[in-house]
């Protein structure tokens, strides 16, 4: 067993929750530097109408709640898909010391399929990236989401 897969299945399970309220499967748990779960989240722009409202994001700004403090440091963000370019310009400014995620985005991935936002040496943050954890339970998940949608 992977070191990650626990807090992928963590993910995984907020992921699923998503789809009660018409939202894309994606979830997401942030872990403090001792591997504690101090956020969680799961998307919600179809519930709360907030474009912005993806699990990652939701998950950063619980987390600097929980903690007091925006800087997240030593902190690990463990996500169902690969983060957007929103999601990842989210996670440096965050200075989020890891990313993990399950399933790479083809589509619109910005931390190795398209882009790689996160480790752009003329940012001030490069977290360490650490991808495709369980990454086929994490695409299906969203492959079944949209089979049923079409």
């Amino acid at each position: 067993m992977n070191r990650w897969q626990p807090a992928m299945a963590e993910a995984l399970a907020e992921a699923r929750l998503a789809p009660t309220h018409g939202d894309v499967p994606i979830g997401a748990v942030l872990l403090d530097a001792s591997g504690e779960v101090v956020a969680r989240a799961h998307n919600e722009r179809e519930l709360t109408g907030d474009p912005t409202a993806h699990a990652e994001v939701l998950a950063l700004r619980r987390a600097a709640e929980n903690l007091g403090s925006w800087r997240l440091e030593g902190c690990t963000l463990v996500v169902t898909l690969e983060p957007c370019t929103m999601c990842a310009g989210a996670l440096v400014l965050s200075r989020v010391g890891r990313l993990v995620f399950g399933a790479y985005d083809p589509k619109a991935g910005a931390v190795a399929s398209l882009w790689d936002v996160v480790r752009d040496p003329r940012l001030n943050h490069r977290p360490e990236v650490v991808g495709g954890i369980d990454e086929a339970a994490c695409g299906a998940l969203l492959q079944e989401f949209f089979a049923a949608h079409r």
